[in-house]
């Protein structure tokens, strides 16, 4: 009887326990954030069937099972609501249907909390071509918080363009700061040449070229940057100028290149990749992650059998090689452009439905649901998540952090 007892009362337990960890989050996230988080069971949507409809991935239908209404956060794993966490939101701050001001070379300037970003170079509503240089632009985060005064909300605060000297041309990646300033690679223009240039974040924004050829080559249109802990600078190289037809045919291989800016010494550190595009330091700077968007190839549309993939590599401690290359992640939408690493060591992609975020261990443990393109974001301080989407851009306040991209020596 006892025996029985003790059994009745373990199974109970069981089940309120089950009822905690499955049942009671998803209520509570519902009721606390009027339904902007879902919580999506995989193993609800595991089967699709003869008579179901597949997506058509080419008319960029996401993944959205539940239908939920955008923008929401779409968690798989538990994991994501401590990304999350207790009282997340997600709101547009600055739109303009009609222009894709907000692309991509985010970079956060803590002094005066701003967000610096670029145009789109080439592609769709981007005011920009062969003719016609790109922008580079910011909005102000004191004003984003002082339109929210009352909580949480979408408001339209002004983006401010830049005006920057003709030697930055079709500006595509930005990082930093570093040493105070913001770091960016412009794929150029014409007869232009693509280049690295540091831009002082402060009035009158001058601009120093740092690096233009590779030993009397031409690049073929940097695309990305980070800054190692060593003080390299490493950035991608592939040809989506000429795919946006404003550059020439690729000169140079697609490869991601180190570059030291105390000596001036510049070596390529991996190639085989079909387009190498976002990079990643981990937190300790001893594993990188790439994005190769070979899907993806401008004007000349998608190639769906291409990659769409994550790589890992190890950094060599001596020599910054990238080594043992190995897949990461496939993104299910688009492609992952820009990448971040946050202070969990999960990994965030910019994806044609927002951005997606994989555990340390390449899992997807949910997505900032946008519904639309995202080429990339940029973490401003603890909490806050800035996403470029094209003619919008997104707040999230969340619980996460990102790693600092700031470097000072």
């Amino acid at each position: 009887m006892l025996n029985l007892l003790v059994g009745a009362i373990v199974g109970i337990l069981a089940l309120l326990y089950a009822y905690r960890t499955t049942i009671l989050p998803e209520r509570s996230i519902h009721d606390r954030h009027g339904q902007i988080a879902q919580i999506v069971n995989l193993l609800d949507f595991n089967v699709i069937g003869t008579d179901g409809h597949f997506r058509d991935v080419l008319h960029d239908r996401h993944f959205n099972p539940t239908n939920h209404t955008v923008p929401f956060f779409q968690v798989f794993e538990d994991e994501f609501l401590d990304v999350i966490g207790p009282n997340p939101s997600l709101n547009v701050i600055s739109s303009d249907p009609s222009f894709a001001f907000a692309h991509e070379a985010p970079v956060w300037v803590p002094d005066t909390d701003e967000i610096f970003f670029c145009s789109n170079a080439g592609g769709d509503l981007g005011r920009s071509d062969i003719n016609h240089n790109n922008q580079v632009g910011k909005v102000s985060l004191k004003e984003v918080a002082l339109a929210m005064a009352e909580g949480p909300t979408d408001v339209n605060v002004t983006h401010y363009k830049i005006n920057l000297p003709e030697s930055v041309q079709m500006t595509n990646g930005g990082t930093g700061l570093y040493k105070g300033q913001i770091l960016l690679t412009n794929e150029g223009r014409g007869h232009r040449p693509a280049n690295l240039v540091l831009v002082n974040p402060h009035p009158p924004h001058n601009v120093t070229v740092l690096l233009d050829h590779f030993y009397g080559r031409q690049f073929n249109s940097l695309n990305d940057v980070k800054v190692h802990s060593s003080g390299n600078i490493f950035f991608t190289d592939v040809p989506y100028g000429y795919y946006q037809h404003f550059k020439t045919e690729p000169q140079l291989p697609n490869q991601i290149y180190s570059f030291n800016p105390r000596t001036g010494a510049i070596r390529v550190v991996a190639d085989q990749l079909n387009k190498p595009n976002g990079l990643a330091f981990s937190r300790d700077h001893k594993t990188v992650y790439v994005a190769d968007t070979g899907s993806l190839i401008g004007k000349f549309g998608r190639n769906l059998t291409l990659p769409a993939t994550i790589q890992k590599y190890d950094v060599d401690p001596k020599t910054l090689e990238f080594k043992n290359k190995r897949v990461f992640a496939y993104a299910d939408s688009g492609a992952a452009d820009g990448l971040g690493v946050d202070e969990f060591g999960n990994v965030y992609g910019a994806c044609f439905d927002g951005i997606n975020v994989w555990n340390p261990s390449g899992t997807l443990i949910g997505k900032f649901f946008l519904g639309t393109k995202s080429a990339n974001f940029a973490f401003a301080g603890k909490g806050r998540l800035a996403i470029l989407a094209e003619t919008k851009i997104y707040l999230a306040h969340i619980n996460a952090g990102g790693m600092s991209l700031m470097h000072k020596d």
